[in-house]
């Protein structure tokens, strides 16, 4: 019945926000709500706010007049897929190195003292400005046949946004289990490495779910300005750049590869959804933040 609930009310809320896009497009006026000379809430005008059904029917129909155009919500999906496959590839990486960096952290208190504030300064730094520079790095590596490719640098900035929840979240798990619990694996004589996989990394499940859930936000949103940064096409950012070119003549075409990317979004919550399932024995409670 909670499951059951949960998804009645998840899609009750999408349901509302519809409801809602539509009452404020035909109770507001056009220009939007100003305040002051300053715009405050959007306009409605059909350039500006499309009705649903517009949306939805501009979706059925091809991408452009020209012949043997796929329909839009196909292009759509199969930038999504490109999309999720490159963010499910840097998230991978972040977790990983995430989950590293917070082991080395907790085996070595001078780890943490000196990585910890580079690991909290590495998330000022604008994400804009760095992915042009992990392209231009990227195109010097050759080793042997191997070349570097635009999308592994999407993937890099990725994992780079990816790694900082995790490594948060796995260094205080892995700092959580009580002095008492530690004692007695001493008791025994149970070396750090077997103390670790029994006992520490599982108490560090309630902490990692929900780091797990922000890594893959983070991933996602990194993936999708990576790909504007970058200018990676195939993907929906670069599709959302495109398409919004069309907007004055097209306006309810620009929409659909934005909810591409709310869909890579939901795809991504939903697979952390399953590996918390999966864990549901080591999550008698959960911590966030």
């Amino acid at each position: 019945m909670r499951r059951v609930r949960a998804t009645l009310f998840g899609i009750a809320g999408v349901v509302l926000l519809g409801v809602v896009w539509e009452a404020y497009k035909a109770l507001a006026p056009a220009t939007g709500v100003v305040v002051g000379g300053l715009t405050v809430l959007p306009r409605t005008s059909d350039a500006a706010m499309p009705h649903l059904s517009t949306m939805l029917q501009r979706a059925l129909e091809p991408v452009t007049t020209a012949a043997g155009s796929p329909p839009l919500w196909v292009a759509v999906l199969q930038a999504s897929l490109f999309t999720l496959s490159v963010a499910a590839i840097g998230w991978l990486v972040g977790v990983v190195v995430g989950f590293l960096i917070a082991t080395v952290m907790q085996r070595f208190r001078t780890a943490e003292s000196a990585l910890l504030p580079w690991v909290v300064l590495s998330q000022t730094v604008p994400l804009i400005a760095i992915a042009p520079l992990v392209k231009r790095w990227g195109a010097l590596v050759h080793l042997g046949p191997f070349d570097w490719q635009d999308w592994m640098s999407v993937a890099l900035i990725a994992s780079y946004l990816a790694f900082f929840p995790v490594s948060i979240g796995a260094l205080r798990g892995l700092a959580s289990p009580e002095q008492a619990h530690l004692d007695l694996m001493r008791a025994y004589g149970v070396g750090w490495w077997r103390s670790y996989l029994r006992l520490r990394v599982p108490a560090s499940v309630p902490y990692l779910v929900p780091a797990l859930r922000l890594a893959a936000a983070n991933a996602v949103i990194g993936t999708v300005v990576a790909e504007v940064s970058i200018g990676l096409s195939g993907g929906v950012g670069r599709m959302i750049i495109e398409f919004a070119q069309t907007g004055s003549s097209d306006p309810a075409k620009q929409w659909a590869p934005i909810f591409g990317a709310v869909l890579v979004g939901l795809v991504a919550a939903g697979a952390v959804a399953v590996i918390g399932a999966a864990l549901r024995k080591y999550r008698r409670s959960e911590v966030v933040g």
